[in-house]
């Protein structure tokens, strides 16, 4: 049993002995030296090394005219034409640079520069951990390759990944554009750039801000995050998620979307938009709505899909399927909506309806036509089956007017002068200063003219082959008090800004609002990641790397 015990004792000492010799550090290795010597007085216990010295230590080799060696320590003091060279991976070199291996640490200064095969650093001072492979400096430095050129006040390289970590007053130039940051990760070998806290991109065609962004120097591709947006001359794209390719000059946003158009006062808001700058186009869905500023009012124009193409001064807005329109005294319906910049003109195609003030137009074919010098509305035109209809005041009769077609005039932003043309019938409900019913005027004439004062009508005439009366109303039997083709159907009529979205978009845009509060969506993770953007990590505690081992250390730790 004893001598178990002893064997057993024997065995975990001998284990214990070589794991020490085993982690005991390598000495340096002087490979050359034109002349050695000790001087005690000059530097005590160093061995003075001159001409072609060369040392080695566990890889790396250390070249320069003259160093001081001090072998108790395993340390090494090199002056004059300073490299240290690992590999194939890095090159160090400076005027004066100072090596300990037992801590396998480089301290290299006075012209330092870094050459990797990607990049090359030049900055004042150089500190070198081959423990972790990590090169950092905390004075300024400049970092070039075929690509960019990089500047900062400090910064780490990681020698493994090919990466370098920037902080504190970034700037990566490059031809077409200028990345300025506090924080900003850069892969040299594939020349992506991931960018944290507030940065910009600035080129002459755009400005980009973003607090958490992905940056492709190579191929010109962005997807940014967090508080982002990119601005043109004229535009300004926002969204919780935005995709840009600077070669296409495209751009795409998701989630709280805003497009804003400084130079016609014109918004365009909703969940999902693509903008081709190039073409002069831009495309919107998912709770789309345009917002213009007209009469010194704002009309907002709501559709499932809204399309603004063309330059300044000859934009066409298409808005389409199920579109609604709001402004504070006139709102509608249609299948459609053309509007031209140039023309001035906006089309309602399919089932147009209108309501100006408290009445109801109809027709086949409706055209509101603007003033492109004030930017105001300026007509309105509707042709085919015209139909005006209000409620009488008091009563529960309908005021209406029925004819071919219709041609008004606005008055500041208000209908003031409407001509109803051919074939006209009328029932309206005659009052007198008191609101007293006087009668029910039931005719038919060629022509019909009619003064509006805010919203009502104030004086109505008939022109040509006028033919009816005035009757009183015991004399006039329900079934005459109503035109043929009459709908009423004003619980659809649009009342504010949030009758033109339907529940089901209302519903969407709560879903995404509370999706905005969530800790992931304060991140701004989009809803679809184009494959173009490349593999974007999105953990807010591990830094982002392109490593393919870590990768599938994440996809392993998923399926688990």
């Amino acid at each position: 049993m004893k001598k178990l015990l002893f064997f057993i004792t024997y065995c975990l000492l001998l284990l214990s002995v070589q794991s020490i010799f085993a982690q005991a550090p390598k000495k340096i290795i002087v490979e050359n030296a034109d002349f050695s010597d000790v001087d005690q007085v000059a530097m005590p216990d160093a061995l003075l090394l001159t001409g072609n010295v060369r040392v080695n230590h566990d890889g790396v080799v250390l070249t320069c005219n003259k160093a001081y060696f001090f072998q108790k320590e395993n340390y090494l003091k090199a002056f004059g034409n300073v490299q240290l060279v690992q590999g194939d991976t890095l090159y160090l070199n400076s005027k004066y640079a100072e090596y300990n291996g037992n801590m396998k640490q480089a301290f290299a200064t006075g012209n330092a520069v870094m050459t990797s095969p990607d990049a090359t650093l030049q900055t004042d001072t150089i500190n070198f951990d081959r423990n972790v492979q990590q090169v950092f400096y905390n004075t300024k430095g400049t970092i070039v390759n075929k690509d960019n050129t990089l500047v900062s006040k400090s910064g780490r390289y990681y020698v493994t990944e090919k990466k370098f970590r920037f902080l504190t007053a970034v700037v990566l130039t490059n031809p077409k554009y200028v990345i300025k940051s506090n924080h900003l990760d850069y892969y040299s070998n594939s020349g992506h750039s991931y960018l944290f806290g507030p940065s910009t991109i600035t080129s002459k065609t755009n400005y980009i801000y973003t607090e958490k962004g992905f940056y492709d120097t190579k191929k010109n591709l962005a997807h940014l995050l967090r508080k982002s947006y990119i601005k043109y001359d004229d535009r300004r794209i926002e969204g919780d998620s935005l995709y840009y390719n600077r070669n296409t000059e495209f751009a795409s946003a998701t989630r709280n979307v805003k497009i804003t158009d400084s130079i016609n006062r014109g918004i365009v808001k909703g969940h999902y938009a693509e903008v081709f700058k190039l073409k002069d186009s831009m495309f919107v869905t998912k709770r789309a709505v345009a917002v213009n500023f007209v009469d010194n009012d704002s009309v907002y124009i709501h559709g499932k899909k809204l399309m603004v193409t063309g330059k300044e001064g000859e934009r066409i807005l298409r808005a389409f399927n199920n579109v609604r329109f709001y402004k504070t005294d006139m709102s509608g319906k249609c299948d459609s909506i053309h509007s031209n910049s140039k023309t001035a003109l906006t089309k309602l195609i399919g089932n147009p309806i209108l309501w100006n003030g408290e009445s109801q137009i109809t027709g086949d074919v409706m055209h509101l036509i603007g003033d492109n010098t004030t930017r105001k509305i300026d007509s309105l035109k509707v042709l085919n089956n015209t139909f005006i209809v209000s409620r009488d005041t008091l009563g529960t009769g309908f005021n209406q007017v029925k004819g071919i077609n219709l041609f008004g005039k606005f008055r500041e932003g208000k209908l003031h002068d409407v001509d109803v043309i051919k074939n006209t019938e009328v029932i309206y409900y005659m009052r007198n200063d008191a609101n007293e019913l006087i009668g029910i005027n039931k005719n038919v004439s060629s022509k019909i003219n009619m003064i509006l004062e805010n919203n009502a009508i104030e004086t109505i005439t008939f022109f040509n082959k006028v033919d009816g009366d005035i009757y009183p109303e015991a004399d006039l039997p329900e079934n005459a008090r109503k035109l043929r083709g009459l709908v009423w159907r004003g619980d659809e009529r649009i009342k504010s800004k949030d009758d033109i979205f339907t529940a089901e978009e209302n519903e969407l845009n709560d879903k995404l609002i509370k999706e905005g509060k969530d800790e992931d969506a304060k991140e701004n993770v989009p809803l679809e990641i184009r494959k173009e953007t490349l593999d974007y990590d999105k953990k807010k505690t591990a830094p982002i790397t392109t490593s393919k081992t870590v990768t599938k250390a994440k996809e392993k730790a998923k399926k688990q």
